[in-house]
Protein backbone atom coordinates (compact mmCIF):
# COMPACT_ATOMS: atom_id res chain seq x y z
CA UNK A 1 0.00 0.00 0.00
CA UNK A 2 3.05 2.21 0.57
CA UNK A 3 5.08 4.33 -1.97
CA UNK A 4 4.44 7.37 -3.99
CA UNK A 5 2.13 5.19 -6.20
CA UNK A 6 1.09 2.53 -3.96
CA UNK A 7 -0.66 -0.66 -5.35
CA UNK A 8 -1.13 0.66 -8.81
CA UNK A 9 2.68 0.14 -8.90
CA UNK A 10 3.05 -3.05 -6.19
CA UNK A 11 0.06 -4.84 -7.72
CA UNK A 12 1.15 -4.62 -12.04
CA UNK A 13 4.82 -5.53 -10.17
CA UNK A 14 3.59 -8.94 -8.26
CA UNK A 15 1.43 -9.98 -11.39
CA UNK A 16 4.29 -9.66 -13.56
CA UNK A 17 7.11 -11.29 -11.31
CA UNK A 18 4.65 -14.19 -10.26
CA UNK A 19 3.98 -14.98 -13.74
CA UNK A 20 7.89 -15.06 -14.81
CA UNK A 21 8.78 -17.45 -11.42
CA UNK A 22 6.58 -20.21 -11.76
CA UNK A 23 8.03 -21.31 -8.15
CA UNK A 24 7.36 -18.18 -6.34
CA UNK A 25 4.78 -17.81 -4.25
CA UNK A 26 3.30 -13.74 -2.79
CA UNK A 27 0.85 -12.56 -0.69
CA UNK A 28 -0.39 -8.74 -1.29
CA UNK A 29 -1.05 -7.05 2.06
CA UNK A 30 -3.12 -4.30 2.32
CA UNK A 31 -6.95 -3.05 1.84
CA UNK A 32 -8.70 -5.93 0.04
CA UNK A 33 -11.22 -4.24 -1.99
CA UNK A 34 -8.56 -1.57 -3.65
CA UNK A 35 -6.08 -4.91 -4.07
CA UNK A 36 -8.34 -7.20 -5.82
CA UNK A 37 -9.43 -3.90 -7.93
CA UNK A 38 -6.12 -3.92 -9.42
CA UNK A 39 -5.71 -7.48 -9.42
CA UNK A 40 -8.65 -7.76 -11.96
CA UNK A 41 -7.42 -4.73 -13.97
CA UNK A 42 -4.20 -6.93 -14.71
CA UNK A 43 -6.43 -10.35 -15.14
CA UNK A 44 -4.88 -12.15 -12.01
CA UNK A 45 -7.94 -12.53 -9.81
CA UNK A 46 -7.38 -16.07 -10.07
CA UNK A 47 -3.80 -16.55 -9.74
CA UNK A 48 -3.10 -19.12 -7.91
CA UNK A 49 -0.12 -18.22 -6.31
CA UNK A 50 -1.22 -14.93 -5.71
CA UNK A 51 -3.21 -14.28 -2.05
CA UNK A 52 -4.66 -11.63 -0.11
CA UNK A 53 -4.09 -10.54 3.03
CA UNK A 54 -6.63 -7.67 4.36
CA UNK A 55 -4.81 -5.02 6.41
CA UNK A 56 -7.50 -2.13 7.27
CA UNK A 57 -5.00 0.77 8.54
CA UNK A 58 -2.03 2.20 5.78
CA UNK A 59 0.74 3.74 7.03
CA UNK A 60 1.23 6.90 5.37
CA UNK A 61 4.96 8.44 4.05
CA UNK A 62 3.94 11.00 6.64
CA UNK A 63 3.13 9.27 9.10
CA UNK A 64 5.48 9.77 12.46
CA UNK A 65 6.64 6.40 14.24
CA UNK A 66 4.73 6.56 17.12
CA UNK A 67 1.51 6.97 14.96
CA UNK A 68 3.19 4.21 13.03
CA UNK A 69 4.12 1.63 16.09
CA UNK A 70 1.37 2.49 18.49
CA UNK A 71 -1.41 3.97 16.36
CA UNK A 72 -1.51 1.69 13.86
CA UNK A 73 -1.42 -1.91 14.60
CA UNK A 74 -3.51 -3.33 12.16
CA UNK A 75 -1.16 -1.59 9.54
CA UNK A 76 -0.61 -3.32 6.14
CA UNK A 77 3.20 -2.89 7.40
CA UNK A 78 3.08 -4.31 10.06
CA UNK A 79 1.12 -7.49 9.21
CA UNK A 80 3.77 -8.16 6.62
CA UNK A 81 6.43 -7.84 9.34
CA UNK A 82 4.75 -10.49 11.30
CA UNK A 83 3.88 -12.83 8.55
CA UNK A 84 7.85 -13.09 8.24
CA UNK A 85 8.18 -13.33 12.21
CA UNK A 86 5.56 -16.28 12.22
CA UNK A 87 7.34 -17.92 9.42
CA UNK A 88 4.45 -17.68 6.90
CA UNK A 89 6.56 -15.67 4.67
CA UNK A 90 10.66 -15.73 3.88
CA UNK A 91 10.49 -12.01 3.11
CA UNK A 92 9.00 -8.95 3.45
CA UNK A 93 9.14 -6.37 0.39
CA UNK A 94 7.43 -2.71 1.44
CA UNK A 95 8.44 0.95 -0.50
CA UNK A 96 6.13 2.74 2.68
CA UNK A 97 7.82 4.60 5.05
CA UNK A 98 11.44 3.94 5.26
CA UNK A 99 11.48 4.98 9.19
CA UNK A 100 8.30 3.32 9.77
CA UNK A 101 9.67 0.26 8.24
CA UNK A 102 12.77 0.10 10.14
CA UNK A 103 10.87 1.04 13.51
CA UNK A 104 8.29 -2.17 12.78
CA UNK A 105 10.58 -4.18 11.35
CA UNK A 106 13.29 -3.93 15.38
CA UNK A 107 10.31 -4.09 17.18
CA UNK A 108 8.63 -6.69 15.39
CA UNK A 109 11.36 -9.21 14.32
CA UNK A 110 14.36 -8.19 16.71
CA UNK A 111 17.85 -7.54 15.79
CA UNK A 112 20.56 -10.36 15.28
CA UNK A 113 22.57 -11.42 18.32
CA UNK A 114 25.49 -9.13 18.57
CA UNK A 115 23.62 -6.31 16.21
CA UNK A 116 22.86 -3.16 17.77
CA UNK A 117 21.43 -1.34 14.62
CA UNK A 118 20.34 -2.37 11.18
CA UNK A 119 21.54 -0.99 8.37
CA UNK A 120 19.93 -0.47 4.73
CA UNK A 121 22.32 -1.98 2.14
CA UNK A 122 21.93 -2.04 -1.78
CA UNK A 123 23.77 -2.60 -4.92
CA UNK A 124 25.18 -0.09 -7.04
CA UNK A 125 26.38 -0.14 -10.40
CA UNK A 126 30.23 -0.19 -11.13
CA UNK A 127 32.67 -0.14 -14.50
CA UNK A 128 33.62 -3.68 -13.70
CA UNK A 129 30.28 -4.74 -14.56
CA UNK A 130 29.17 -5.90 -11.65
CA UNK A 131 27.74 -4.57 -8.19
CA UNK A 132 29.05 -2.66 -5.46
CA UNK A 133 26.97 -3.08 -2.15
CA UNK A 134 26.88 0.09 -0.29
CA UNK A 135 25.64 0.81 3.16
CA UNK A 136 24.22 2.28 5.02
CA UNK A 137 21.69 3.88 3.21
CA UNK A 138 19.50 6.20 5.49
CA UNK A 139 18.42 4.06 8.54
CA UNK A 140 21.31 5.23 10.77
CA UNK A 141 21.99 9.20 10.42
CA UNK A 142 23.84 9.02 13.70
CA UNK A 143 26.81 6.56 13.73
CA UNK A 144 29.96 4.94 15.92
CA UNK A 145 32.55 3.41 15.29
CA UNK A 146 31.17 0.18 16.35
CA UNK A 147 28.28 1.07 14.17
CA UNK A 148 30.04 1.44 11.01
CA UNK A 149 31.92 -2.02 12.12
CA UNK A 150 28.81 -4.15 12.77
CA UNK A 151 27.90 -2.87 9.22
CA UNK A 152 30.95 -4.00 7.52
CA UNK A 153 30.91 -7.61 8.92
CA UNK A 154 27.18 -7.64 7.85
CA UNK A 155 27.74 -7.11 4.19
CA UNK A 156 30.90 -9.31 3.84
CA UNK A 157 28.48 -12.06 5.14
CA UNK A 158 26.09 -10.64 2.64
CA UNK A 159 28.26 -10.63 -0.60
CA UNK A 160 29.66 -14.13 -0.07
CA UNK A 161 26.41 -15.25 0.39
CA UNK A 162 24.94 -13.63 -2.66
CA UNK A 163 27.88 -13.71 -5.12
CA UNK A 164 29.99 -16.08 -3.84
CA UNK A 165 33.18 -13.69 -2.81
CA UNK A 166 34.76 -15.92 -0.21
CA UNK A 167 36.34 -12.76 0.87
CA UNK A 168 35.06 -9.35 -0.50
CA UNK A 169 36.97 -6.47 -0.03
CA UNK A 170 35.73 -3.89 2.07
CA UNK A 171 36.34 0.14 1.52
CA UNK A 172 35.84 2.87 4.64
CA UNK A 173 33.76 5.98 2.54
CA UNK A 174 36.45 9.13 3.13
CA UNK A 175 37.41 12.54 2.27
CA UNK A 176 40.71 10.88 0.96
CA UNK A 177 42.34 7.56 0.56
CA UNK A 178 45.45 8.67 3.14
CA UNK A 179 44.78 7.51 6.83
CA UNK A 180 45.08 10.89 8.40
CA UNK A 181 41.71 11.87 5.97
CA UNK A 182 38.17 12.01 7.48
CA UNK A 183 36.86 13.08 11.03
CA UNK A 184 36.63 11.03 13.96
CA UNK A 185 34.02 8.31 13.05
CA UNK A 186 36.05 7.59 9.90
CA UNK A 187 39.32 7.19 11.51
CA UNK A 188 37.97 5.33 14.70
CA UNK A 189 35.99 2.76 12.53
CA UNK A 190 38.87 2.29 10.27
CA UNK A 191 41.17 0.95 13.30
CA UNK A 192 38.57 -1.20 14.05
CA UNK A 193 38.88 -2.88 10.47
CA UNK A 194 42.47 -3.03 10.42
CA UNK A 195 42.30 -5.03 13.74
CA UNK A 196 39.76 -7.50 11.80
CA UNK A 197 41.81 -7.49 8.56
CA UNK A 198 45.03 -8.80 10.68
CA UNK A 199 43.22 -11.36 12.41
CA UNK A 200 41.54 -12.48 9.42
CA UNK A 201 38.00 -11.51 9.88
CA UNK A 202 37.43 -9.06 7.48
CA UNK A 203 39.15 -7.81 3.90
CA UNK A 204 39.72 -4.47 4.80
CA UNK A 205 41.25 -2.31 1.34
CA UNK A 206 41.08 0.64 3.35
CA UNK A 207 39.79 4.53 2.74
CA UNK A 208 38.06 4.44 -0.87
CA UNK A 209 36.50 7.63 -2.07
CA UNK A 210 33.01 8.76 -3.89
CA UNK A 211 33.96 7.58 -6.93
CA UNK A 212 35.63 4.02 -6.00
CA UNK A 213 31.80 3.46 -5.84
CA UNK A 214 31.57 3.54 -9.35
CA UNK A 215 34.96 2.14 -10.39
CA UNK A 216 34.09 -1.41 -8.53
CA UNK A 217 37.40 -0.74 -6.42
CA UNK A 218 35.68 -2.61 -3.38
CA UNK A 219 32.87 -5.29 -2.87
CA UNK A 220 31.69 -2.98 -0.30
CA UNK A 221 31.43 0.33 0.86
CA UNK A 222 30.54 1.21 4.66
CA UNK A 223 29.23 5.00 5.56
CA UNK A 224 26.86 6.48 7.81
CA UNK A 225 23.54 6.67 7.02
CA UNK A 226 23.22 10.20 6.39
CA UNK A 227 26.50 9.96 3.71
CA UNK A 228 24.91 6.98 2.27
CA UNK A 229 21.75 8.52 1.79
CA UNK A 230 23.25 11.57 0.20
CA UNK A 231 25.33 9.69 -2.34
CA UNK A 232 22.39 7.41 -3.27
CA UNK A 233 19.77 10.34 -4.23
CA UNK A 234 22.71 12.13 -5.76
CA UNK A 235 23.53 9.09 -8.07
CA UNK A 236 19.95 8.22 -8.94
CA UNK A 237 19.87 11.83 -10.08
CA UNK A 238 23.40 11.90 -12.14
CA UNK A 239 21.71 8.96 -13.88
CA UNK A 240 18.67 9.99 -14.70
CA UNK A 241 19.62 13.40 -15.50
CA UNK A 242 22.25 11.48 -17.78
CA UNK A 243 19.63 9.75 -19.64
CA UNK A 244 17.37 12.72 -20.17
CA UNK A 245 20.25 14.98 -21.52
CA UNK A 246 21.40 12.09 -24.01
CA UNK A 247 18.12 11.20 -25.48
CA UNK A 248 17.66 15.40 -25.83
CA UNK A 249 20.69 16.16 -27.92
CA UNK A 250 20.30 12.58 -30.10
CA UNK A 251 17.23 13.93 -31.20
CA UNK A 252 17.85 17.21 -32.08
CA UNK A 253 18.19 17.05 -35.43
CA UNK A 254 17.63 14.40 -38.43
CA UNK A 255 21.62 13.60 -38.93
CA UNK A 256 21.85 12.84 -34.94
CA UNK A 257 18.58 10.97 -34.98
CA UNK A 258 20.44 8.73 -37.58
CA UNK A 259 23.21 7.95 -35.75
CA UNK A 260 21.08 6.99 -32.40
CA UNK A 261 18.84 4.88 -34.84
CA UNK A 262 22.56 2.96 -35.85
CA UNK A 263 23.92 2.57 -32.80
CA UNK A 264 20.53 1.79 -30.85
CA UNK A 265 21.82 -1.84 -29.62
CA UNK A 266 24.62 0.18 -27.87
CA UNK A 267 22.64 2.81 -26.47
CA UNK A 268 19.63 0.39 -25.19
CA UNK A 269 22.88 -1.85 -23.51
CA UNK A 270 24.40 1.18 -21.78
CA UNK A 271 20.74 2.18 -20.38
CA UNK A 272 20.06 -1.38 -19.16
CA UNK A 273 23.43 -1.41 -16.98
CA UNK A 274 23.00 2.19 -15.94
CA UNK A 275 19.45 2.04 -14.76
CA UNK A 276 18.48 2.86 -11.51
CA UNK A 277 15.59 0.67 -11.40
CA UNK A 278 17.31 -2.57 -12.02
CA UNK A 279 19.05 -1.71 -8.43
CA UNK A 280 15.97 -1.37 -6.74
CA UNK A 281 15.43 -3.27 -3.80
CA UNK A 282 17.69 -2.67 -0.27
CA UNK A 283 18.15 -5.69 2.39
CA UNK A 284 17.86 -4.38 5.91
CA UNK A 285 20.61 -6.28 7.51
CA UNK A 286 20.66 -7.48 11.07
CA UNK A 287 16.91 -8.15 11.70
CA UNK A 288 16.04 -11.62 12.34
CA UNK A 289 14.19 -11.77 8.90
CA UNK A 290 14.51 -10.74 5.53
CA UNK A 291 13.28 -7.25 4.72
CA UNK A 292 13.78 -5.54 1.87
CA UNK A 293 13.24 -1.97 1.37
CA UNK A 294 12.08 -0.18 -2.66
CA UNK A 295 12.53 3.18 -3.40
CA UNK A 296 9.40 5.28 -2.58
CA UNK A 297 9.27 6.58 -6.17
CA UNK A 298 9.43 3.26 -7.77
CA UNK A 299 7.51 2.42 -11.32
CA UNK A 300 6.10 -0.94 -11.54
CA UNK A 301 9.56 -2.36 -13.17
CA UNK A 302 11.63 -0.89 -10.35
CA UNK A 303 9.31 -2.36 -8.19
CA UNK A 304 9.48 -5.98 -9.42
CA UNK A 305 13.07 -5.80 -8.87
CA UNK A 306 13.02 -5.34 -5.39
CA UNK A 307 10.45 -8.72 -5.11
CA UNK A 308 13.32 -9.99 -7.29
CA UNK A 309 16.11 -9.38 -4.75
CA UNK A 310 13.99 -10.52 -1.74
CA UNK A 311 12.92 -13.89 -3.73
CA UNK A 312 16.72 -14.74 -4.82
CA UNK A 313 17.68 -13.88 -1.20
CA UNK A 314 15.04 -16.08 0.51
CA UNK A 315 16.40 -18.97 -2.05
CA UNK A 316 20.07 -18.58 -1.02
CA UNK A 317 19.05 -18.60 2.53
CA UNK A 318 20.65 -15.74 3.23
CA UNK A 319 19.55 -15.18 6.72
CA UNK A 320 20.40 -18.41 7.86
CA UNK A 321 23.74 -17.84 6.28
CA UNK A 322 24.03 -14.35 7.96
CA UNK A 323 22.94 -15.43 11.58
CA UNK A 324 25.28 -18.54 11.49
CA UNK A 325 28.49 -16.01 10.17
CA UNK A 326 27.64 -13.20 12.29
CA UNK A 327 27.45 -14.58 15.58
CA UNK A 328 30.94 -16.33 14.96
CA UNK A 329 32.39 -12.60 13.45
CA UNK A 330 31.30 -9.92 16.05
CA UNK A 331 32.95 -9.16 18.66
CA UNK A 332 31.17 -9.77 21.91
CA UNK A 333 31.07 -7.36 25.18
CA UNK A 334 33.99 -7.69 27.17
CA UNK A 335 31.97 -8.27 30.05
CA UNK A 336 30.22 -11.84 28.21
CA UNK A 337 33.94 -13.20 27.90
CA UNK A 338 34.95 -16.04 29.83
CA UNK A 339 31.65 -16.63 31.34
CA UNK A 340 29.75 -19.85 30.86
CA UNK A 341 26.38 -20.79 31.36
CA UNK A 342 24.80 -23.76 33.77
CA UNK A 343 21.34 -25.89 33.48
Amino acid sequence: MGGDHGPAVTIAAAVSFIRKTPDAELILVGLEDIIHAELKKHNALDQPRLSVSHAPEVITMDDTLEVALRRKRDSSMRKAIELVKDGQVDACVSAGNTGALMAISRYVLKTLPGVDRPAICSLLPNQNDGPTYMLDLGANVDCEPHHLHQFAIMASVLVTAMEGVKRPTVGLLNVGTEDIKGNDLVKQTAKLLRADHDKGVLNFFGNVEGNDIYKGTTDIVVCDGFVGNVTLKASEGVARMFKATLTGELKRNPIRMLGALLARGAFSAISDRLNPSRYNGASMLGLRGLVFKSHGGADAYSYEWAIRRAFDAAQYDVLSTISTTIAELMPQPAGNQGLAGTA
